[in-house]
């Protein structure tokens, strides 16, 4: 039987088609093994939104040789996407496999079996498998019926954006919006909440956009009513939202639904509406605020998260003073920040203005102070709170035997039992501060 180990790098939509790749492993008759010496083959899923992305790509390509020379070598995924133009994208890889061609894995894998010793004697370069992603409009179907976590699936319902972002390689390295069939979708999760799980993420490249390749409409709250549908599951969480798609009736359609848990992280990127244009963002911070408000409007005390790039080309200390500004008017729970990357192939990457790293520093630490401030006030108005908390593992903490779990709001709780209560929902009275996780 031969071993196969794999290595994920990146988002939760890369996450989901590692896991999907290696039940197609499984399937063939795989056993899979831990990414260390002894791997007949190693198949890294690869990213490429930043800089750093690229190079860790290829430092664990590398690795990958230096464990087993004589295995396989598979890099999947973003980083040969964007690099598919070249003629030889690293000497150590055998076999290069683009977005929208993961299930071909196995195929390919059995191709270079059949000519392997042809290889080997330098006769031919390494098996290609890469579309022209910019034309594809193809979704790949990818399927799981038993994702790593035990309690919570990830879904990728979407691929592929249509944003254009100054400062994004995405939608060269994932190519235009493709979404997956509703019943595709509904057939997966009931498969698994057959096998117990109760909680399900709907994740994408561009959640927002689901559908528009269907007919030019968003679809994503008819996908989420078939998915609230199905028994067994009881509890719905979304990805990354724009803030185009939350309106009047998207939010008050999303509050009728008993499993929608008030959990939206909704992209910022910036306070300042100088840097918003300069980003291609396509909204203004006013807009954003009425999106919060709307949120608000119909949840009760939603967890609003949000991403935060500081030190764009061109952010003025001004233009940071706005956005800084912005975020503490927001009250998000969690705000992820970002000291911008020079992405090379993007319009952001020769803008002028380039701030230097050490102003970039100086911002980043300003907003992850602030994130941490606003995130521990938010858990603590939920002290006094009965809350419902899914409970995950069964962990020690301080010396106690404890079960964690999260929230609807995703904070993370421990409760004080000693029997194991993993999937189950449960009812817990927040008496102090000791029970949140941060």
């Amino acid at each position: 039987m031969k071993k196969a180990a794999l290595h994920n790098l990146g988002c939760k939509v890369n996450a989901y088609e590692t896991e999907a790749m290696q039940e197609m492993l499984e399937h063939a008759g795989y056993e899979i093994v831990p990414f260390k010496e002894g791997a007949d083959v190693y198949i890294i899923n690869t990213c490429t939104v930043t800089n750093i992305a690229d190079r860790k790509s290829r430092q664990m390509l590398h690795r990958a040789r230096k464990l087993n020379p004589d295995a396989v070598v598979v890099a999947a995924g973003c980083y040969v996407q964007a690099q598919a133009e070249k003629q030889e994208v690293d000497p150590c890889i055998d076999i290069v496999l683009g977005n929208n061609r993961k299930k071909e894995l196995v195929k390919v894998l059995e191709e270079y079996d059949q000519e392997r010793e042809k290889r080997k004697e330098g006769e031919e370069g390494p098996i290609r498998d890469v579309d022209d992603i910019s034309r594809t409009r193809e979704y790949e179907e990818l399927s799981l019926t038993k994702p790593g976590d035990h309690t919570r699936a990830y879904i990728k319902v979407q691929d592929g954006c249509n944003q254009f972002c100054t400062y994004c390689i995405i939608p060269y390295a994932r190519g235009r919006v493709r979404s997956r069939k509703t019943e595709d979708v509904v057939r997966e999760v009931e498969d698994l909440a057959e096998n117990g799980y109760c909680e399900v993420v709907l994740t994408g490249i561009h959640l927002s956009s689901y559908g528009i390749d269907f007919d030019g409409e968003r679809h994503l709250l008819d996908l989420i009513r078939a998915v609230h549908n199905i028994r067994g599951i009881r509890r719905i969480r979304l990805g990354s939202l724009e803030p185009g798609i939350i309106t009047e009736e998207f939010a008050e359609s999303l509050a009728a639904l008993p499993k929608m848990c008030p959990h939206f992280h909704l992209s910022l990127q910036s306070g300042c509406d100088a840097t918003l244009k300069r980003m291609n963002r396509r909204y203004t911070s006013g807009e954003y605020l009425e999106k919060c408000r709307i949120l608000r409007k119909y949840f009760d005390d939603p967890a609003l998260t949000t991403d935060v790039i500081v030190g764009f080309p061109g952010e003025t200390e001004e233009e940071f003073r706005q956005s800084f500004d912005f975020v503490d008017k927001v009250d998000f729970y969690e705000t992820h920040i970002f000291k911008y990357s020079k992405r090379e192939g993007t319009r952001a990457a020769v803008m002028d203005g380039q701030v230097s790293e050490q102003v970039k520093s100086q911002r980043s630490q300003q907003m992850i102070e602030l994130g941490e401030k606003k995130q521990k006030a938010y858990e603590q108005s939920f002290i006094g709170r009965e809350v419902e908390v899914l409970i995950e593992e069964t962990a020690e903490i301080d010396g106690r035997t404890v079960q964690v779990g999260h929230t609807k709001e995703y904070i993370k709780i421990a409760l004080d039992a000693q029997e194991n209560l993993k999937n189950c929902v449960v009812k817990v009275q927040i008496e102090n501060d000791s029970q949140i996780i941060h």
